[in-house]
């Protein structure tokens, strides 16, 4: 479940990226109650992107920005209890590692939801239901 965060160049010391990522990534788990799930875990993935300002924008016009994305199968990030805890966890990880520099109303985070059947672990194509047996296998 690839996980992009993107970044506007300075919006992060230099470094603390990969913290970002395994905090962020622990928040997803933590608020699907799978924290410790090794399936599941193995099956996010993670890219970063850093921009110079001159290439992020808001309004048309240049800002530093940081955005948290997730591409996940539909059951993911569906339940909005789970939506408001982890963009809280998202923003507010963002926002600390910041030094509390960027401000929390330029730190987005989305999901985007594949289709039934439009996944998979293990290079085979999976429904929710298989998705979902997997994980609860650990």
């Amino acid at each position: 479940m690839p996980l992009t965060l993107t970044l506007t160049e300075g919006v992060l010391p230099k470094g603390t990226e990969k913290q970002a990522i395994a905090r962020i990534t622990e928040a997803f788990l933590k608020h699907h109650g799978l924290a410790g799930n090794k399936t599941m875990a193995a099956n996010i993935t993670a890219t970063v992107h850093v921009l110079p300002k001159e290439l992020t924008f808001s309004g048309g016009k240049e800002f530093s920005g940081a955005w948290v994305e997730w591409k996940v199968p539909s059951f993911a990030l569906a339940d909005r209890k789970v939506q408001q805890g982890f963009f809280a966890d998202a923003t507010n990880i963002i926002h600390e590692l910041s030094g509390h520099k960027q401000p929390l109303d330029n730190i987005y985070v989305n999901v985007l939801h594949a289709v039934d059947g439009g996944w998979n672990f293990n290079g085979l194509a999976m429904t929710n239901t298989e998705i979902k047996a997997a994980i609860s296998k650990g």
